[in-house]
């Protein structure tokens, strides 16, 4: 499966609107057909089945690759790690479970690509904690949520508002900030020496079309399932605090929780961190036996 022949390919010096444009060749397919390619792969290892499969999703991979182009990256390699990601997804799928190929591979399909911009971004020490990986990959979503589009430092009230929502210490906003800022410029270089024009200036519209939304919904659904599956192993006390102070919004403060429970607002902190990590093993545990099945 991770050989697979024939695949269009996108190289750094290539042209990406053309392989966009050849990506486009390959019809989607309809549920039931891409019911009966996955029965064929998953029972008689049928390669032109995998392959059909892989190739009908290559425009999900190149759109959910352009989301992650503001990190400074080769849009050509983003393409690559994403498509190493759908054949995996090919390969696990299981077509009983009842959802589309495009709900199961986009979690792929990502891991991929971020597994690649950490792995690249490791020279830059962005950080290894769960926190500072959250950060890194939603820095600019809320950004342009507080619309604190401009260029430079950010300001110390979007500093605060960005530190409560991800609960990370303001001074990590504002390092990461300026690595990624740094990183942005990269966008302006141009494609190739001897050629006019930017990266920038081949990057197609990232609106999501109908399929991606509804995926994106189904993908939100199977994630906040397993979130609940994983919260019923909480004692009452630690499912409430923690639904307080990371689900809520507004969240409930350390503060209100110690005097709701009568405790010090430190052992509230120690419950919260001690049910987050509960929570976190249940939902590794759980994605990694989808994996496997």
């Amino acid at each position: 499966m991770s050989n697979l022949s024939n695949l269009p390919t996108l190289s750094p010096e290539g042209s990406l609107s053309q392989y966009l444009q050849d990506i486009r060749k390959f019809p989607m397919l309809e549920a039931n057909e891409e019911y009966m390619l996955a029965k064929a792969w998953a029972e008689h290892k049928d390669r032109k089945a995998a392959h059909k499969l892989v190739t009908s999703h290559l425009r999900l991979v190149a759109k959910i690759a352009m989301g992650y182009r503001g990190y400074g990256l080769p849009v050509a390699d983003l393409i690559a790690e994403g498509n190493v990601g759908m054949m995996q997804a090919v390969k696990r799928f299981d077509a009983e479970k009842g959802f589309r190929l495009a709900t199961y591979a986009m979690w792929w399909i990502r891991a991929a690509i971020q597994e690649y911009i950490l792995r690249s971004w490791s020279l830059v020490k962005i950080g290894t904690t769960a926190a500072q990986k959250k950060l890194f990959f939603n820095l600019r979503r809320l950004k342009g949520q507080i619309e604190a589009i401009e260029e430079g430092d950010l300001l110390p009230e979007h500093v605060t508002k960005i530190a409560e929502k991800l609960d990370v210490p303001e001074t990590d906003v504002v390092n990461m900030n300026r690595r990624m800022s740094a990183m942005d410029h990269s966008l302006n270089a141009p494609l190739r020496a001897d050629a006019e024009g930017e990266w920038q200036d081949w990057l197609v519209d990232d609106a999501p079309d109908q399929e991606t939304l509804v995926a994106e919904k189904e993908e939100h659904t199977n994630r906040l399932t397993l979130l609940q599956d994983a919260m019923e192993d909480l004692n009452e006390r630690e499912r409430h605090i923690l639904n307080e102070r990371r689900l809520a919004e507004p969240p409930k403060t350390l503060e209100e929780l110690s005097q709701e429970y009568g405790v010090s607002r430190e052992r509230v902190r120690q419950i919260e961190v001690r049910a987050f990590e509960k929570v976190q093993k249940a939902m590794k545990q759980a994605a990694a036996n989808m994996a496997r099945n």
